[in-house]
């Protein structure tokens, strides 16, 4: 088991890292060549700039019994397909008994938005030590779930 992060831009890098070091579980962290990350403990893997990039490459290399570290439900469905276990930065898992319905909800949402004149929407809330525990704990129970603690 590894666990792989969708890392351009994800606020729970230190969490994964933490809970890796604990279970003695590689980490690997893939980013584009916009973000520049470094680690002590998880292999940074750069990959080019476009459209995408990370996302295809994270889907590449992910195998079976792997966790993924993504807010993409696109990523998300197609990790599914190949066996391995998702994770939401809000700590919700991606499950095949989900991902149809936050695809739905997703195609929705952008729907709406196309139709109105303005496309500015607001941001996502500003993360809260609540969601870093809420994380935390989530990932903790998946890792135990399909790993040897």
């Amino acid at each position: 088991m590894r666990i792989l992060v969708d890392a351009d831009a994800c606020p729970v890098v230190a969490i994964v890292e933490h809970t890796a070091k604990k279970y003695n579980i590689p980490v690997i962290l893939l980013c584009d060549t916009n973000h520049i990350l470094s680690s002590d403990y998880s292999e940074v893997l750069t990959v080019g700039a476009g459209a995408d990039a990370v996302d295809f490459k994270l889907v590449s290399i992910c195998k079976k019994g792997d966790i993924v570290v993504t807010q993409d439900y696109g990523v998300a469905a197609m990790i599914l397909g190949k066996g391995v276990y998702g994770i939401h930065q809000s700590g919700k898992w991606y499950t095949n008994e989900n991902i149809d319905q936050m695809l739905m909800e997703r195609h929705l949402a952008k729907k709406a938005r196309y139709g109105k004149k303005r496309n500015h929407m607001k941001g996502p809330a500003k993360r809260t030590v609540e969601d870093d525990v809420r994380f935390q704990e989530s990932l903790e129970k998946l890792v135990c779930k399909y790993c040897d603690c």
